[in-house]
């Protein structure tokens, strides 16, 4: 499962025209989910999402988490974070997660994520339209397969 985290001012997102979801202060995450993740990959990065400190303290220092500065957070599923470009320019999206189980894992994250802090979501599956004023920019990529990897380098 791959998230990009943008910290951001504002985000709001909109399909056929219509907003369908919009924040204050808080992450615009995108959310991919690759072919076999399961309930360990999505604990995961929802505890990232809640524990990364991007936001400064009163000394100007990345300190903050987004539950201690009582951010919101948007979360859209994005597929095409999932891609592998091995030969010429088209990319290739064969690893990720077929629509049912990647909606349920994306399901999983939003619910896990939102027992902390307010949590707003895309439309699943939808073409949508994606307004962000990133603050920073800060932009952070968190991949659950890294953390399972080193776990298992350690065995």
């Amino acid at each position: 499962m791959k998230a990009v985290i943008q910290r951001c001012e504002r985000a709001s997102v909109s399909v056929d025209g219509k907003t369908v979801a919009a924040i204050g202060r808080g992450y615009l995450t995108l959310l991919g989910v690759e072919r076999g993740d399961n309930a360990a990959d999505a604990a995961y990065i929802a505890d990232k999402l809640l524990k990364l400190r991007v936001f400064e303290d009163e000394n100007g220092k990345m300190n903050i988490s987004l539950p201690q500065l009582g951010g919101e957070m948007l979360i859209i599923s994005q597929f095409t974070l999932i891609t592998d470009i091995p030969v010429g320019n088209r990319p290739y999206f064969g690893g990720a997660e077929e629509p049912d189980a990647a909606r349920t894992m994306y399901d999983l994250v939003c619910e896990t994520v939102g027992r902390t802090v307010p949590v707003k979501k895309g439309v699943f599956g939808a073409h949508m339209s994606v307004e962000l004023v990133n603050d920073g920019p800060v932009t952070i990529i968190i991949n659950s397969r890294d953390k399972l990897k080193r776990e298992e380098d350690a065995r």
